[in-house]
Protein backbone atom coordinates (compact mmCIF):
# COMPACT_ATOMS: atom_id res chain seq x y z
CA UNK A 1 0.00 0.00 0.00
CA UNK A 2 0.76 3.17 -1.02
CA UNK A 3 0.88 6.27 1.45
CA UNK A 4 -0.46 9.80 0.29
CA UNK A 5 2.28 11.54 -1.22
CA UNK A 6 3.68 14.68 -0.04
CA UNK A 7 5.95 17.27 -1.96
CA UNK A 8 6.12 20.46 -3.85
CA UNK A 9 5.44 17.95 -7.22
CA UNK A 10 2.19 16.13 -5.59
CA UNK A 11 0.04 16.48 -9.01
CA UNK A 12 2.63 15.33 -11.57
CA UNK A 13 2.06 12.45 -13.29
CA UNK A 14 5.27 10.96 -14.79
CA UNK A 15 5.28 8.13 -17.38
CA UNK A 16 8.88 6.23 -16.46
CA UNK A 17 9.44 3.94 -19.45
CA UNK A 18 13.59 4.38 -19.15
CA UNK A 19 16.15 1.18 -17.79
CA UNK A 20 18.62 0.99 -15.67
CA UNK A 21 20.19 4.18 -13.21
CA UNK A 22 20.41 7.37 -14.98
CA UNK A 23 16.93 8.11 -16.04
CA UNK A 24 15.21 5.92 -13.58
CA UNK A 25 17.10 7.90 -10.90
CA UNK A 26 15.91 11.28 -12.35
CA UNK A 27 12.30 10.05 -12.05
CA UNK A 28 12.60 8.76 -8.64
CA UNK A 29 14.01 11.80 -7.13
CA UNK A 30 11.12 13.85 -9.06
CA UNK A 31 9.04 10.95 -6.85
CA UNK A 32 10.91 11.84 -3.36
CA UNK A 33 9.06 15.52 -3.76
CA UNK A 34 5.07 14.02 -4.59
CA UNK A 35 5.25 13.29 -8.35
CA UNK A 36 3.22 10.05 -9.34
CA UNK A 37 5.60 7.80 -11.14
CA UNK A 38 4.34 4.86 -13.01
CA UNK A 39 7.11 2.60 -13.92
CA UNK A 40 6.12 1.27 -17.11
CA UNK A 41 8.15 -2.60 -17.49
CA UNK A 42 8.64 -5.58 -20.16
CA UNK A 43 5.88 -8.00 -18.68
CA UNK A 44 7.80 -11.14 -17.62
CA UNK A 45 11.24 -9.52 -17.96
CA UNK A 46 10.81 -5.63 -16.19
CA UNK A 47 13.81 -3.06 -15.92
CA UNK A 48 17.17 -4.57 -16.05
CA UNK A 49 17.78 -2.96 -12.88
CA UNK A 50 15.77 -5.93 -10.84
CA UNK A 51 18.48 -8.25 -12.70
CA UNK A 52 21.24 -6.28 -10.71
CA UNK A 53 23.52 -7.11 -7.88
CA UNK A 54 24.22 -7.02 -4.88
CA UNK A 55 21.35 -9.74 -4.04
CA UNK A 56 20.08 -11.38 -0.84
CA UNK A 57 18.00 -14.54 -0.83
CA UNK A 58 17.65 -13.66 -5.14
CA UNK A 59 16.15 -10.16 -3.63
CA UNK A 60 17.78 -7.63 -5.58
CA UNK A 61 19.36 -5.01 -2.99
CA UNK A 62 19.13 -2.01 -5.43
CA UNK A 63 15.51 -1.94 -6.43
CA UNK A 64 14.16 -1.35 -3.22
CA UNK A 65 15.16 2.21 -3.00
CA UNK A 66 16.51 3.66 -6.63
CA UNK A 67 13.06 2.32 -7.74
CA UNK A 68 11.08 3.43 -4.81
CA UNK A 69 8.07 5.71 -4.56
CA UNK A 70 6.81 4.51 -8.15
CA UNK A 71 4.27 2.47 -9.39
CA UNK A 72 5.17 -0.41 -11.57
CA UNK A 73 2.35 -1.33 -15.10
CA UNK A 74 3.84 -3.79 -17.23
CA UNK A 75 3.33 -2.83 -20.87
CA UNK A 76 5.01 -4.68 -24.45
CA UNK A 77 5.38 -1.19 -26.18
CA UNK A 78 6.52 -3.78 -29.30
CA UNK A 79 2.73 -4.74 -29.20
CA UNK A 80 0.09 -2.42 -31.11
CA UNK A 81 -2.48 -3.02 -27.97
CA UNK A 82 0.22 -1.80 -25.88
CA UNK A 83 0.98 1.24 -27.70
CA UNK A 84 -2.59 2.69 -27.72
CA UNK A 85 -2.67 1.78 -24.05
CA UNK A 86 0.42 3.83 -23.78
CA UNK A 87 -1.20 6.55 -25.87
CA UNK A 88 -4.19 6.73 -23.70
CA UNK A 89 -1.63 7.16 -20.42
CA UNK A 90 0.08 9.65 -22.37
CA UNK A 91 -3.71 11.69 -22.16
CA UNK A 92 -3.33 12.20 -18.28
CA UNK A 93 0.28 12.67 -17.70
CA UNK A 94 2.72 15.65 -17.64
CA UNK A 95 5.85 13.87 -18.15
CA UNK A 96 7.47 11.00 -20.08
CA UNK A 97 11.45 9.88 -19.35
CA UNK A 98 12.95 7.56 -21.78
CA UNK A 99 16.01 6.21 -22.32
CA UNK A 100 16.02 4.25 -25.83
CA UNK A 101 18.38 4.34 -28.18
CA UNK A 102 17.34 7.15 -30.67
CA UNK A 103 14.39 5.99 -33.04
CA UNK A 104 13.27 3.76 -30.94
CA UNK A 105 9.82 5.17 -30.05
CA UNK A 106 9.27 6.17 -33.67
CA UNK A 107 9.61 2.89 -34.54
CA UNK A 108 7.06 1.60 -32.43
CA UNK A 109 4.69 4.64 -33.39
CA UNK A 110 5.17 6.57 -30.20
CA UNK A 111 7.38 9.50 -31.46
CA UNK A 112 6.57 12.76 -29.56
CA UNK A 113 4.48 14.12 -32.42
CA UNK A 114 2.61 11.20 -32.41
CA UNK A 115 2.11 11.62 -28.36
CA UNK A 116 1.18 15.23 -28.28
CA UNK A 117 -1.80 14.13 -31.00
CA UNK A 118 -3.26 13.03 -27.34
CA UNK A 119 -1.63 15.37 -24.72
CA UNK A 120 -0.44 18.74 -26.25
CA UNK A 121 1.51 20.02 -23.58
CA UNK A 122 3.34 16.65 -22.90
CA UNK A 123 6.75 16.81 -22.19
CA UNK A 124 9.52 14.15 -22.94
CA UNK A 125 13.41 14.28 -21.60
CA UNK A 126 15.00 11.58 -23.50
CA UNK A 127 18.34 10.06 -22.17
CA UNK A 128 21.04 8.50 -24.39
CA UNK A 129 24.67 7.86 -24.60
CA UNK A 130 25.68 11.05 -26.89
CA UNK A 131 22.20 12.86 -27.19
CA UNK A 132 19.53 12.52 -30.48
CA UNK A 133 21.99 14.17 -32.91
CA UNK A 134 25.26 14.30 -34.14
CA UNK A 135 27.33 11.37 -35.58
CA UNK A 136 27.48 9.38 -32.56
CA UNK A 137 24.06 9.52 -31.78
CA UNK A 138 23.09 5.86 -32.55
CA UNK A 139 26.23 4.34 -30.27
CA UNK A 140 25.54 2.08 -27.61
CA UNK A 141 25.24 4.51 -24.66
CA UNK A 142 26.08 3.07 -21.17
CA UNK A 143 28.13 4.96 -17.93
CA UNK A 144 31.28 4.30 -17.89
CA UNK A 145 32.05 4.22 -21.68
CA UNK A 146 30.36 7.86 -21.58
CA UNK A 147 32.60 9.08 -18.86
CA UNK A 148 35.48 8.28 -20.58
CA UNK A 149 34.25 10.14 -23.35
CA UNK A 150 33.23 13.08 -21.72
CA UNK A 151 37.10 13.36 -20.32
CA UNK A 152 36.76 12.81 -16.79
CA UNK A 153 38.40 9.19 -16.97
CA UNK A 154 41.23 11.21 -18.13
CA UNK A 155 41.94 12.64 -15.30
CA UNK A 156 41.55 10.03 -13.00
CA UNK A 157 44.78 8.00 -11.63
CA UNK A 158 48.32 7.96 -12.00
CA UNK A 159 50.44 9.16 -14.60
CA UNK A 160 52.39 5.56 -14.20
CA UNK A 161 49.48 3.58 -14.21
CA UNK A 162 46.19 3.41 -16.66
CA UNK A 163 43.26 5.76 -15.77
CA UNK A 164 40.57 4.53 -13.59
CA UNK A 165 36.80 5.10 -14.40
CA UNK A 166 35.04 5.43 -11.43
CA UNK A 167 34.03 2.43 -8.95
CA UNK A 168 30.56 3.09 -9.01
CA UNK A 169 27.85 4.31 -11.89
CA UNK A 170 28.90 8.16 -10.99
CA UNK A 171 27.96 9.66 -14.51
CA UNK A 172 24.50 7.75 -14.83
CA UNK A 173 23.57 9.66 -11.02
CA UNK A 174 24.76 13.19 -11.92
CA UNK A 175 22.76 12.79 -15.31
CA UNK A 176 19.85 11.50 -13.65
CA UNK A 177 20.07 14.99 -11.31
CA UNK A 178 20.44 16.80 -14.58
CA UNK A 179 16.92 14.92 -15.60
CA UNK A 180 15.05 16.07 -12.76
CA UNK A 181 16.30 19.54 -12.97
CA UNK A 182 15.08 19.62 -16.62
CA UNK A 183 11.82 18.09 -15.58
CA UNK A 184 10.89 20.87 -13.14
CA UNK A 185 12.44 23.68 -15.51
CA UNK A 186 10.21 22.27 -18.62
CA UNK A 187 6.95 22.08 -16.07
CA UNK A 188 8.03 25.85 -14.93
CA UNK A 189 7.77 27.18 -18.42
CA UNK A 190 4.50 25.23 -19.47
CA UNK A 191 2.62 25.43 -16.19
CA UNK A 192 3.48 28.99 -14.80
CA UNK A 193 4.83 30.85 -18.05
CA UNK A 194 1.65 29.66 -20.25
CA UNK A 195 4.52 27.83 -22.27
CA UNK A 196 4.19 24.58 -24.23
CA UNK A 197 5.37 21.00 -24.17
CA UNK A 198 8.93 19.75 -25.04
CA UNK A 199 11.62 17.68 -25.70
CA UNK A 200 14.64 17.66 -23.61
CA UNK A 201 17.68 15.95 -25.30
CA UNK A 202 20.27 15.27 -22.65
CA UNK A 203 23.37 12.67 -23.27
CA UNK A 204 25.11 11.06 -20.54
CA UNK A 205 28.65 12.20 -21.17
CA UNK A 206 27.28 15.78 -21.08
CA UNK A 207 26.13 15.61 -17.56
CA UNK A 208 30.15 15.18 -16.77
CA UNK A 209 31.36 17.04 -19.20
CA UNK A 210 29.88 20.38 -18.04
CA UNK A 211 31.28 20.65 -15.11
CA UNK A 212 34.57 20.73 -16.40
CA UNK A 213 34.63 24.67 -17.27
CA UNK A 214 38.74 24.62 -15.50
CA UNK A 215 38.97 22.25 -18.38
CA UNK A 216 37.86 23.77 -21.41
CA UNK A 217 39.61 27.27 -20.32
CA UNK A 218 42.97 26.05 -19.30
CA UNK A 219 43.27 24.42 -23.38
CA UNK A 220 41.22 27.04 -24.73
CA UNK A 221 43.84 29.95 -23.81
CA UNK A 222 46.64 27.65 -22.66
CA UNK A 223 47.04 24.87 -24.71
CA UNK A 224 47.26 22.94 -21.48
CA UNK A 225 46.63 18.73 -21.84
CA UNK A 226 45.62 18.46 -17.96
CA UNK A 227 46.99 15.12 -16.92
CA UNK A 228 46.25 12.62 -14.41
CA UNK A 229 46.43 13.22 -11.20
CA UNK A 230 45.43 11.72 -7.73
CA UNK A 231 43.65 14.23 -5.60
CA UNK A 232 43.59 18.08 -5.99
CA UNK A 233 46.83 18.38 -7.70
CA UNK A 234 47.25 21.48 -9.54
CA UNK A 235 44.66 23.73 -7.81
CA UNK A 236 45.65 24.23 -4.00
CA UNK A 237 48.61 23.10 -1.49
CA UNK A 238 48.46 21.48 0.58
CA UNK A 239 45.72 18.86 -0.25
CA UNK A 240 45.24 15.40 -0.17
CA UNK A 241 44.81 12.06 1.56
CA UNK A 242 46.68 11.59 4.91
CA UNK A 243 47.60 9.00 7.05
CA UNK A 244 46.94 8.98 10.78
CA UNK A 245 49.31 7.49 13.61
CA UNK A 246 46.21 5.15 14.08
CA UNK A 247 46.46 4.25 10.30
CA UNK A 248 43.00 5.96 9.67
CA UNK A 249 43.63 8.01 6.33
CA UNK A 250 41.67 11.48 5.72
CA UNK A 251 41.29 13.89 3.38
CA UNK A 252 42.38 17.69 4.05
CA UNK A 253 42.32 20.56 1.44
CA UNK A 254 43.46 24.30 1.82
CA UNK A 255 41.85 26.39 -1.37
CA UNK A 256 42.28 29.58 -0.05
CA UNK A 257 45.58 31.68 1.43
CA UNK A 258 43.08 32.10 4.60
CA UNK A 259 42.60 28.15 5.28
CA UNK A 260 46.23 27.56 4.33
CA UNK A 261 46.67 30.16 7.46
CA UNK A 262 44.51 28.58 9.75
CA UNK A 263 46.24 25.06 9.12
CA UNK A 264 49.59 26.79 9.81
CA UNK A 265 48.43 28.07 12.81
CA UNK A 266 47.13 25.11 13.64
CA UNK A 267 50.43 22.86 12.98
CA UNK A 268 52.12 25.81 15.13
CA UNK A 269 53.90 26.60 12.01
CA UNK A 270 53.39 30.26 11.35
CA UNK A 271 56.53 30.79 10.31
CA UNK A 272 55.16 29.25 6.44
CA UNK A 273 53.04 32.40 6.76
CA UNK A 274 55.70 34.55 6.12
CA UNK A 275 58.45 32.05 4.01
CA UNK A 276 58.44 33.01 0.04
CA UNK A 277 58.12 29.26 -0.49
CA UNK A 278 54.93 28.72 1.12
CA UNK A 279 53.28 32.43 1.84
CA UNK A 280 50.89 32.28 -1.38
CA UNK A 281 48.96 29.12 -2.79
CA UNK A 282 50.71 30.06 -6.39
CA UNK A 283 54.01 29.65 -4.62
CA UNK A 284 52.96 26.62 -2.66
CA UNK A 285 51.94 25.03 -5.97
CA UNK A 286 55.37 25.20 -7.18
CA UNK A 287 56.65 22.95 -4.09
CA UNK A 288 53.31 20.74 -3.79
CA UNK A 289 54.94 17.37 -3.25
CA UNK A 290 57.05 19.23 -0.16
CA UNK A 291 54.48 21.04 1.08
CA UNK A 292 52.27 17.81 1.41
CA UNK A 293 55.09 16.44 3.01
CA UNK A 294 55.51 18.58 5.57
CA UNK A 295 51.80 17.89 6.19
CA UNK A 296 52.15 14.49 6.04
CA UNK A 297 54.79 14.39 8.46
CA UNK A 298 52.45 16.80 10.90
CA UNK A 299 49.57 14.23 10.48
CA UNK A 300 51.33 11.12 11.23
CA UNK A 301 52.12 12.08 14.75
CA UNK A 302 47.99 12.32 15.47
CA UNK A 303 44.89 9.50 16.15
CA UNK A 304 42.01 10.40 13.66
CA UNK A 305 39.89 11.70 16.60
CA UNK A 306 42.15 13.90 18.40
CA UNK A 307 43.08 15.32 14.57
CA UNK A 308 39.40 16.02 13.93
CA UNK A 309 38.32 17.86 16.90
CA UNK A 310 41.53 19.84 16.90
CA UNK A 311 41.61 20.60 13.13
CA UNK A 312 37.84 21.35 13.36
CA UNK A 313 39.01 23.78 16.45
CA UNK A 314 40.83 26.05 13.43
CA UNK A 315 38.12 25.58 10.95
CA UNK A 316 40.40 23.80 8.50
CA UNK A 317 38.47 21.63 6.13
CA UNK A 318 39.09 18.02 6.57
CA UNK A 319 36.85 14.79 6.61
CA UNK A 320 37.76 11.01 7.72
CA UNK A 321 37.50 9.04 4.29
CA UNK A 322 34.58 6.79 5.66
CA UNK A 323 33.42 3.40 4.76
CA UNK A 324 29.66 2.43 4.52
CA UNK A 325 30.41 1.33 7.98
CA UNK A 326 31.40 4.42 9.36
CA UNK A 327 28.77 6.23 8.29
CA UNK A 328 26.21 3.62 9.76
CA UNK A 329 27.41 5.07 12.55
CA UNK A 330 27.81 8.31 12.68
CA UNK A 331 25.84 10.80 14.72
CA UNK A 332 25.59 13.54 11.74
CA UNK A 333 23.89 11.03 9.59
CA UNK A 334 21.69 10.15 11.70
CA UNK A 335 20.48 13.54 13.03
CA UNK A 336 19.98 14.75 9.42
CA UNK A 337 17.58 11.06 8.57
CA UNK A 338 20.31 10.66 5.81
CA UNK A 339 19.93 6.75 6.31
CA UNK A 340 16.01 5.78 6.65
CA UNK A 341 14.51 2.18 7.09
CA UNK A 342 11.34 1.16 5.23
CA UNK A 343 9.00 -2.16 4.87
CA UNK A 344 9.91 -4.68 2.29
CA UNK A 345 7.57 -7.56 1.47
CA UNK A 346 10.30 -10.49 1.81
CA UNK A 347 13.43 -8.45 3.28
CA UNK A 348 11.90 -6.96 6.42
CA UNK A 349 13.07 -3.60 7.10
CA UNK A 350 15.43 -2.09 4.62
CA UNK A 351 17.78 1.09 5.09
CA UNK A 352 17.94 3.26 2.25
CA UNK A 353 19.28 7.10 2.21
CA UNK A 354 17.03 9.57 2.85
CA UNK A 355 15.03 12.04 0.93
CA UNK A 356 17.39 15.36 -0.47
CA UNK A 357 17.09 17.97 -0.04
CA UNK A 358 15.06 18.95 2.32
CA UNK A 359 12.29 22.00 1.90
CA UNK A 360 10.92 23.65 5.16
CA UNK A 361 7.27 24.27 3.51
CA UNK A 362 7.28 20.94 1.58
CA UNK A 363 9.33 18.21 2.52
CA UNK A 364 9.57 15.22 0.00
CA UNK A 365 8.84 11.64 1.24
CA UNK A 366 9.45 7.97 1.13
CA UNK A 367 6.00 6.15 0.65
CA UNK A 368 7.07 2.48 -0.69
CA UNK A 369 10.00 0.50 -1.77
CA UNK A 370 10.62 0.01 -5.57
CA UNK A 371 7.73 -1.95 -6.78
CA UNK A 372 7.25 -5.79 -7.63
CA UNK A 373 6.96 -6.41 -11.23
CA UNK A 374 3.21 -5.57 -12.54
CA UNK A 375 1.99 -4.21 -9.54
CA UNK A 376 -0.46 -1.87 -10.18
CA UNK A 377 -1.64 -2.95 -13.49
CA UNK A 378 -5.06 -3.49 -12.75
CA UNK A 379 -5.23 0.09 -10.42
CA UNK A 380 -3.62 1.77 -13.54
CA UNK A 381 -5.13 0.46 -16.10
CA UNK A 382 -8.80 0.77 -14.27
CA UNK A 383 -8.44 4.47 -12.90
CA UNK A 384 -6.82 6.06 -15.69
CA UNK A 385 -8.29 4.52 -18.50
CA UNK A 386 -10.72 2.83 -17.39
CA UNK A 387 -10.52 -0.32 -18.54
CA UNK A 388 -12.62 -3.75 -16.94
CA UNK A 389 -11.79 -6.73 -15.63
CA UNK A 390 -12.03 -8.95 -18.63
CA UNK A 391 -10.18 -6.52 -20.72
CA UNK A 392 -7.64 -6.23 -18.55
CA UNK A 393 -7.48 -10.60 -17.88
CA UNK A 394 -7.50 -10.54 -21.98
CA UNK A 395 -4.08 -7.93 -22.41
CA UNK A 396 -2.69 -10.66 -19.73
CA UNK A 397 -3.56 -13.75 -22.17
CA UNK A 398 -2.13 -12.06 -25.19
CA UNK A 399 1.29 -11.47 -23.07
CA UNK A 400 0.78 -7.20 -23.96
CA UNK A 401 0.80 -6.92 -19.90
Amino acid sequence: MIQQRSGPLVGIRILDLSTMIAAPYGATLLSDFGAEVIKVEMPCKGDSLRSMGPFKDGEPLRWPGLARNKKSLTLDLHHEEGQKILKQLVRESDLIIENFRPGTLEKWNLSYEQLKQYNEKVIMIRVTGYGQTGPYSPKAGFGTPATAFSGYTYLQGYSDRPPISPSFSLLDYITGVYVAFAACAALYYRDAQGGEGQIVDIGLYESMFRMMEFLVADYDQNEVVKERSPGLSGHSSPAGTFQTKDGHWLVLVTSSDSTFARLAKAMNRDDMLKDERYYTNSVRLERFEETNGIVADWVKLWNRQELLAHLDEYGVPISAINSIEDIFSDPHYKARENIIEMSHPRLGNVKMPGVVPKFSETPGKVTNVGPDLGEHNEEILTDMIGLKEDKIQALKQQGVI
